[in-house]
């Protein structure tokens, strides 16, 4: 049975904590609906009602344009393990890139991590958990370093001129607000 909260509890962030892979859903007003894959320890739960990941470069940036127009973001967690569970999060998001003053104030919760794009915040409306019955059980074997290791052979430059390339939009044309004005990436520390 679904149950609803107004918040994340302490079990919910512990739940969190120990996953490993988790799943974001966007959608414009018009056009495709995002559903991505995240991986690699990036997502934090800043306090009960706002949680937050370090956006790695990827393909596109759907989500960061889907925010841009709207807002609107579902997380979604589910246990691969013997102890069945589905968590969702719902909310308004909204994408914070390094130029930002806002960087400043969450970058401190994360490792700055090679081919970092922009944080993600995520204020919980919502909190939604399932039964997750039908989800198939799974071991973890390992993280990909794969994305890591091709951001850092990029460099700086590299990845700049990617984003210039791929991530201005997303695939319906949405502007994805990264670069705007900026010429190069900033090196927050």
């Amino acid at each position: 049975m679904a149950k609803f909260y107004t918040e994340l509890t302490d079990e919910l962030e512990q739940f969190i904590a120990e996953q490993k892979l988790f799943f974001t859903a966007t959608a414009p007003s018009k056009g495709r609906v995002n559903l991505s894959p995240k991986g690699i320890d990036t997502f934090r739960c800043l306090d009960r009602n706002t949680v937050a990941y370090l956006d790695l470069t990827g393909s596109g940036n759907e989500t960061a344009a889907h925010l841009k127009e709207n807002g609107r973001m579902t997380i979604m967690f589910c246990s691969f393990s013997e102890q069945p569970l589905i968590l969702r999060l719902y909310g308004l998001g909204k994408a914070i890139q390094p130029r930002s003053d806002e960087w400043q104030q969450v970058c401190p919760h994360f490792d700055l991590l090679p081919g970092k794009r922009q944080i993600v915040v995520l204020s919980v409306e919502a909190v939604q958990t399932s039964c997750g019955f039908g989800v198939p059980m799974y071991e973890f074997k390992q993280g990909r370093e794969t994305l890591l290791t091709w951001a850092e052979k990029k460099g700086e430059d590299g990845i700049l001129k990617y984003w210039q390339e791929k991530n201005q939009h997303s695939i319906d044309g949405l502007p994805t607000g990264l670069l705007c004005d900026q010429q190069a990436p900033v090196s927050p520390q």
